[in-house]
């Protein structure tokens, strides 16, 4: 998921940008072990159950975020039968799990649930046996959780034997309360004529919409067939025909076993465009040539990433263009990553996006974090791949630029995440998986790998990588895991060059080991030293090379403006390069968060529209807290908020209500 953190959440972000309870209180670093302490499996499955386990040893590799009893049952298989009710704002319909017993004298099986509204649990026997019928099931719902939702506790029969393999078929519909779920009213679309729905499953907002074992550690396969108003197209992530006929049903299949945060559903007046014989676009008729143009590197991306690093294994690559209104940059739902149209700036200079999604296709849907404490597996690999591939395709220059943006808000990060959240895989029990580390997964892990790159240089360790991906493919792993493997596969094979040690703080310590080294960007330097002259009077408005500038050396330029500039240079600055005018998201979003920051009143009217524009948290969020920290503007963050917040995201919602509900202003930032 590309969420530009800190922005959340995911949010939710991280939805993706998202988020209502903080950490946990700061712990001692995890140990630097490779066999970490584990609680017992009665202790876990009392955790999974929503009870309080006697014993207090932290797991690692257990998911503390999901209700689900996996150590008595797993899924293998998802059958979905749903209903799109626009009206009513709920998907309606039946779950079919495919399920196997692990532990013999386990009795009930626990689901993760969120505001479902159950209707019936049955037991599904075989047709072709005698009493073959369905058995009616007894459930209950455990104690609501704010964070995890509700437990849904299935009684099995003591019937003896009972098979290992068995199918549940749960009744339900989704309720008001469905946090994976967005409605938009036609006003909300491109188009305004037709309503749109999507999901956002990641973190754990999947059991908000289909009633399962809502964590990464357990993979299944799905299929569903979907019923829609006949005028709309459906779209998931699994195997979509562009060529599907519009009549109000469609059928899906996805073959290979994913996550269920991967799980995903659109509905919408959507159409496609190929890029090429393995990729192509949905999005509504009023922005579909627009994205056609913007993402039409996307088959050359699929192709420099599968002679980086083996061959793409889900099928169709395809983007779907969501309303403004999707809280992420995108979400790397397979076979369809879903995209945010604010990074559609017409000169293809936000497409780090698509490098991101597509990356995860190798790290994330093919090796996955087995809980979200290893989130970092996910995000950090996919942007130190996303990097790769930007620089194959756009080159080294811009792509060392947005290397050195991320390492910036690494250090922002830094300053604001908790220390006992800052190590890559810190102690996670306890909390919001949306909120997490801020974002700082992302940036630190990319900045570790690229270490690794120097060190090892660029031969051996493309090779190292490839080999990672093809030895876990289709597995959720825990970060215990991956320093076993590349200490066997990479530092002992290459000895003396960088340690287990080493690695070991990247993963277990706060802050950064005493020898990382930062990236670096020429470019970038100039752009500060030309933002400091400039403020000095030393080199004039028109001087400035502002025009042969990439966006983000814009943004850089913003960023590196000094604290202390009159509102004469910012209104001299704003006419200058039309800042407030600009369609480019980033750069807006950079220099609104200034506008607030600085209580540039001139350009307050443009900021105010660009809070409406987009609901993508990154996009909004600082911009909020801005006019919170400038000292005076908090009452009119809480009236603008009132207005937008309409057409925002459930988890771009939550991000930002924290933010307002202080009753006075603080003190002025610095």
């Amino acid at each position: 998921m590309r969420v530009f953190f800190p922005c959340l959440i995911s949010a939710c972000l991280l939805s993706a940008c998202n988020q209502e309870s903080g950490p946990a209180e700061p712990q001692s670093p995890q140990p630097q072990s490779t066999q970490p302490a584990t609680v017992s499996d009665a202790a876990a499955a009392a955790s999974s159950a929503g009870e309080s386990p006697e014993v207090t040893a932290y797991d690692p590799a257990h998911d503390y975020f999901s209700f689900a009893n996996t150590r008595e049952f797993t899924t293998r298989h998802l059958d979905l039968a749903l209903q799109v009710d626009f009206e009513a704002s709920q998907l309606r319909g039946q779950a079919t799990l495919h399920m196997r017993r692990i532990q013999p004298a386990a009795s009930q099986v626990i689901l993760d649930s969120r505001a479902l509204v159950v209707e019936s649990v049955q037991l599904l026997q075989d047709a072709n046996e005698p009493g073959g019928e369905p058995i009616d099931l007894g459930y209950t719902f455990g104690e609501s959780d704010p964070i995890r939702g509700e437990p849904l506790i299935i009684d099995l029969p003591a019937a003896s034997p009972f098979p290992e393999e068995f199918q549940l078929r749960i009744g339900y519909h989704t309720g008001r309360g469905a946090s994976a779920l967005m409605w938009l009213g036609p006003e909300l679309t491109a188009g305004k004529k037709y309503p749109f729905m999507f999901t956002q499953s990641q973190s754990i907002h999947a059991r908000s919409w289909i009633p399962l074992q809502d964590t990464p550690g357990m993979r299944i396969t799905y299929s569903a067939t979907v019923s829609t108003p006949p005028e709309l197209l459906a779209v998931m992530s699994a195997d979509n025909d562009p060529l599907a006929e519009r009549d109000g049903l469609y059928y899906f299949e996805m073959p290979q076993a994913i996550p269920s945060y991967l799980l995903a559903l659109a509905v919408g007046n959507v159409f496609f465009e190929s890029f090429g014989e393995d990729t192509g676009v949905y999005a509504e008729p009023e922005i579909l040539q627009a994205a056609a143009f913007e993402f039409a590197d996307t088959q050359a991306m699929l192709d420099v990433a599968e002679n980086l690093y083996g061959p793409y294994q889900w099928g169709r690559y395809d983007l779907l263009i969501l309303p403004p209104s999707f809280p992420f940059g995108g979400m790397e739902n397979p076979r369809l990553s879903f995209i945010t149209p604010s990074v559609i700036a017409g000169d293809r200079s936000l497409t780090s996006v698509i490098a991101h999604e597509l990356a995860h296709s190798w790290s994330g849907n093919l090796v996955s974090n087995a809980t979200w404490r290893d989130i970092w597996l996910n995000e950090g690999t996919t942007s130190y791949l996303e990097g790769r591939l930007m620089e194959v395709l756009y080159g080294k220059e811009r792509t060392d630029e947005e290397r050195l943006l991320s390492y910036q808000s690494l250090l922002e990060d830094l300053n604001t995440v908790p220390a006992n959240m800052q190590a890559l895989a810190p102690r996670f029990d306890s909390g919001d998986p949306d909120e997490g580390q801020g974002g700082l997964q992302y940036s630190k892990g990319q900045l570790m790998l690229e270490n690794l790159e120097a060190a090892f240089g660029r031969e051996i360790f493309d090779a190292y990588m490839a080999g990672y991906f093809s030895h876990f493919a289709m597995q959720s792993i825990t970060s215990e895991q991956f320093l076993d493997y590349i200490d066997a596969n990479l530092l002992q094979k290459y000895p003396g060059i960088y340690s287990r040690e080493q690695v070991e703080q990247w993963l277990y310590e706060p802050g950064l080991p005493t020898n990382a080294v930062p990236p670096v960007s020429q470019a970038l330097d100039r752009v500060a030293a030309d933002a400091v002259s400039w403020s000095k009077g030393e080199v004039p408005t028109d001087e400035i090379p502002f025009a042969e500038w990439s966006p983000q050396a814009k943004v850089y330029f913003i960023k590196a403006l000094p604290r202390d500039l009159t509102t004469e240079q910012l209104l001299e600055l704003d006419q200058a390069f039309g800042f407030s005018q600009t369609g480019n998201a980033e750069i807006a979003v950079a220099w609104f968060t200034q506008v607030a920051l600085r209580r540039f009143e001139p350009a307050y009217e443009p900021m105010s529209s660009h809070l409406g524009k987009y609901g993508r948290t990154r996009l909004v969020k600082p911009v909020y807290e801005g006019l919170v920290k400038n000292g005076e503007d908090a009452e009119l963050a809480r009236t603008i908020f009132a207005e937008k917040s309409t057409g925002y995201h459930p988890l771009t919602v939550a991000a930002i209500q924290p933010l307002l509900q202080a009753e006075t202003n603080p003190p002025r930032a610095e």
